[in-house]
């Protein structure tokens, strides 16, 4: 017994020692970023030199273990994604040649009327008609798949693939094989491709909603249950797609997502729609999706990526770096309509996709706001057979509430928001009779279920209301400015139609709500995620229109020629229904119609971005691991230049004591021979702007012209912050970027 007793903590010693091997020997994914090869290739295939960094136990057990490279990458990346212990990953670390190991992390997927609210429409003198519906341009989406055999996906009106696309399609056991006229490429990767039998088909619904919304091609009668009633389509209704699953239902991993970066750019795309969240304020040098994106950029390839879901938190964006399009999520004019009305005769406007046509909700039913205000601990005596009032809890689980709630008996749901999430509703497709509604209206019918003796409510259903009003105005989920790893960029760029999105579904178990609906073909979705494929198609008429154009000036022309009023002509709101900073919306929400003739426009190159990642201050090393090229930020050859006098379409300057003076320059995209005027819009007072010249002339199309603008206080600084614009003003056209002042802590 005594001997038991000696040997325990020996047994207990032996035991952690063993432990700490078997972690020291579990293996973990990386992202392995090399120097590029100087032998232009000529040191055998890029798969052999990657294998060549392994530890040779590594690849002496690859045949036991399964394969350690996981991906190859090329085009936007030089290095490989590959499975290593910690010691291997430390002496990878430690060979010559090697930038930086970056462990696997998983990322989030950021989640009909849009073209009528947008300004498209049909007709051979209209946009879309002047511009071909995007004919020509591929658009590649990196999302869960697509259903291929969705109606949205047609090929009525679709060229075939153009000459240059390189891509290919593992479709199989799919009707009609998969790929067509629409959909001319589709790859999985990674995870998202294991043990599938049609590995980029959707199973999730989300990368169908995006491809429909980005490019599907026209279709009649669509709709959910009666709601959002009418001719569907993309952005680009005749534009290509191609589709890179990186994600599946619930996640998205880094290694996948560069490897579907690579290979769409390997095959030619012209567009990428990159509807997933990235990690917020990352310097870009740590950042793959900026690095990927840099290389993108640098092919010509136009990139639209979200925002993000983190709002309203001011310095949540994300996807911010400035070779990317930004995008925020704003609302339409339509809404699908459910009314509160309480018994003292109080009505309020709220959403719900559910519409029942025989409900027992239509009729006034007690009222309860519960002690668990969002309805997480309920007591079924106290709900059966009454309305009950819930707090929001988050975005994801409005409809588990009004679950929670039919379980215990509740006869309908009134969910308001939080003070935070302010006039923002959601047309969730909830499983009971329910209205979700502002806090605002929450906060009323709160006030009179606690006050009112015996309170009563009723839930009348209007079905889908056109012209609901302010509209737009930015989403309380959209996250914001500013930019944690470049503040002197604004960002988000711009604003789109992010808010009860009607679009293509694929059917899943996901949505068990419509379990006795499973064919259906059409969904609301709302997010970050719905907006950035709006953009996404908007870029591709764009470039069906101007293909010479780089993607900075497609960006110009959208960023300066959107609009900052919204339709009844004031300036566009926020989720509390105050004026809209540009933190929130970027320049404005977007007007495609005009977009497509901006007049002037902003252009940049890959050697601006790279004088701009000098001015950040990350080194040459740093500037090298983003442009994958040798770099010397202090040399003779190559100036670094601060944020602000990046040739950006919008303007931040951190206003000190001293004025400051930054310079851009215009190329003009419009009449050969135009005159345009400065016009400065700033409210306060306390800022002085002076541009020069005043005036430019151009005598040609294609003609450049700069202009300095110096900034000063006129006044005691604003500790708050100033913001207003610059209007280049012409016969026919506005060009117009904002100019932003930081509060005064952000300047310090």
């Amino acid at each position: 017994m005594r001997t038991q007793r000696n040997l325990l903590p020996l047994l207990l010693l032996l035991s952690a020692a063993l432990l700490a091997v078997a972690d020291a020997q579990e293996r973990k994914n990386y992202v392995v970023h090399l120097e590029p090869r100087d032998d232009d290739g000529g040191g055998g295939s890029v798969e052999e030199w990657h294998r060549s960094f392994l530890p040779e136990a590594t690849l002496d057990s690859a045949a036991d273990d399964g394969p350690r490279i996981i991906h190859s990458y090329s085009h936007v990346l030089t290095g490989f994604a590959a499975s290593l212990t910690d010691a291997e990953a430390q002496t990878l670390r430690r060979k010559e040649g090697c930038l930086r190991l970056y462990p696997e992390e998983f990322l989030p997927l950021a989640t009909t009327h849009s073209p009528g609210f947008l300004g498209l429409h049909m007709g051979k003198h209209g946009f879309w008609g002047r511009s071909g519906f995007g004919r020509g341009v591929v658009i590649g989406l990196l999302d869960t798949g697509i259903l291929p055999t969705h109606p949205s996906f047609g090929d009525a009106g679709m060229p075939p693939p153009p000459k240059k696309w390189k891509g290919a399609c593992q479709f199989r056991s799919v009707a009609r094989g998969g790929c067509s006229n629409k959909v001319i490429g589709a790859r999985a990767f990674g995870s998202a491709a294991i043990n599938d039998t049609a590995p980029p088909v959707d199973d999730a619904g989300h990368g169908t909603h995006t491809a429909s919304t980005a490019a599907g091609n026209f279709v009649q009668n669509a709709g959910v249950r009666g709601n959002a009633h009418g001719r569907a389509s993309g952005m680009a209704p005749h534009a290509h797609l191609a589709i890179y699953k990186v994600c599946t239902r619930s996640r998205c991993s880094i290694l996948d997502i560069v490897a579907g970066l690579d290979a769409a750019v390997r095959d030619g795309v012209d567009v990428l729609s990159f509807s997933i969240g990235a990690t917020d304020g990352a310097q870009f040098n740590y950042d793959l999706i900026a690095i990927a994106t840099f290389k993108a950029m640098e092919h010509g390839i136009f990139v639209s990526a979200a925002a993000g879901n983190d709002g309203p938190a001011a310095g949540s964006i994300t996807n911010g770096a400035p070779w990317m399009l930004t995008v925020a999520a704003g609302t339409t004019d339509r809404a699908i309509r459910t009314t509160v009305r309480l018994g003292n005769g109080q009505e309020f406007h709220g959403e719900s996709l559910f519409q029942p046509r025989n409900n027992t909700a239509g009729r006034p039913l007690p009222l309860v706001f519960p002690e668990s205000r969002d309805c997480s601990a309920l007591v079924e005596a106290e709900v059966r057979g009454k309305v009950v009032l819930c707090e929001s809890r988050s975005i994801s689980e409005h409809v588990e509430q009004g679950q929670t709630v039919a379980a215990y008996g509740g006869a309908g749901m009134v969910l308001m928001n939080k003070a935070a999430e302010g006039y923002t509703t959601f047309a969730d497709a909830h499983v009971l009779a329910a209205s979700h509604v502002s806090h605002a209206a929450g906060s009323r019918i709160a006030a009179y279920a606690r006050s009112a003796p015996r309170p009563t409510a009723s839930i009348a259903f209007r079905g889908t209301v056109m012209g609901s009003s302010p509209a737009p105005s930015v989403a309380f989920f959209s996250s914001r400015g500013p930019n944690r790893a470049s503040p002197g960029i604004l960002k988000p760029d711009i604003t789109g139609p992010g808010m009860n999105i009607l679009a293509a579904w694929a059917p899943s178990e996901m949505h068990p709500e419509f379990a006795d609906d499973v064919s259906l073909p059409f969904f609301v979705e709302s997010g970050t995620s719905m907006s950035t494929p709006h953009l996404s198609g908007i870029a591709a008429v764009i470039k069906s229109l101007h293909p010479s154009w780089s993607p900075a000036a497609v960006k110009s022309a959208i960023m300066t020629s959107s609009d900052a009023a919204d339709h009844a002509g004031v300036p566009i709101k926020d989720e509390q229904y105050r004026r809209a900073s540009f933190y929130s919306m970027g320049a404005g929400y977007v007007n495609p119609s005009r977009a497509v003739d901006p007049g002037l426009v902003y252009d940049l190159g890959a050697g601006d971005y790279v004088a701009y990642l000098c001015g950040l201050g990350i080194g040459d090393g740093g500037v090298k691991e983003i442009t994958g090229r040798r770099v010397a930020c202090g040399g003779k050859r190559l100036k670094a230049i601060t944020e602000a006098e990046l040739n950006y379409p919008s303007l931040v300057v951190k206003l000190l004591s001293r004025p400051v003076t930054v310079r851009r320059t215009v190329t003009n995209v419009g009449k050969a021979s135009s005159v345009y005027r400065a016009v400065v819009d700033m409210p306060s007072r306390a800022v002085s702007v002076v541009v020069r010249p005043p005036t430019l002339r151009f005598d040609r199309v294609n003609e450049k012209r700069s202009f300095t603008v110096t900034v000063r206080w006129s006044g005691p600084p604003a500790v708050g912050g100033v913001e207003g614009n610059l209007k280049w003003v012409s016969r026919d056209h506005v060009v117009r970027s904002p100019i932003v002042i930081p509060p005064a802590k952000a300047t310090a």
